[in-house]
């Protein structure tokens, strides 16, 4: 295996002074997480955690799109994406085992700048799905915990 080719790591540290204001890092990038003044302890000091999620999958729709248009040679000038992530009570879920059971929605409204026909944007709100963030929150997922030894 390539250094290319190995898995990216993520640190992710919450030091003991601190209630939710972690450090993160990535290679030679740092951001901040936190949680809002209105969670008792939270400092707002960078986004919360669903922020991230959505700033991945924000990050990823647009550069995904702006790579297929590249490709294609169209005009797109800018994308701007807005999000929202909530949680509703399942409607279809009478069924369900857990009747309190909320299903997780992420809305995506995407506006795209450039001289582009209507056939155009259809296509780039389908490659909009396709992005790796996009399809890996829409497939099954495994996460692995391990204990490390200290």
């Amino acid at each position: 295996m390539t250094k290319e080719d190995a898995p990216k790591i993520v640190h992710v540290h919450l030091p003991q002074n601190e209630a939710f204001k972690t450090t993160l890092t990535a290679g030679k990038h740092e951001i901040i997480s936190d949680e809002p003044t209105s969670v008792p302890e939270g400092q707002n000091l960078g986004p919360d955690p669903y922020d991230l999620l959505l700033m991945s999958l924000g990050t990823c729709t647009a550069m995904t799109m702006k790579m297929y248009a590249r490709r294609k040679k169209w005009p797109v000038e800018d994308i701007y994406i807005e999000m929202r992530h909530h949680k509703n009570h399942a409607k279809d879920c009478t069924e369900c085992e857990d009747p309190s059971s909320k299903i997780d929605t992420i809305e995506k409204e995407i506006i795209i700048k450039g001289d582009l026909s209507e056939q155009q944007l259809d296509s780039l709100m389908e490659i909009s799905k396709k992005c790796p963030v996009h399809r890996t929150l829409l497939s099954d997922i495994s996460i692995e915990s391990t204990l490390a030894e200290q």
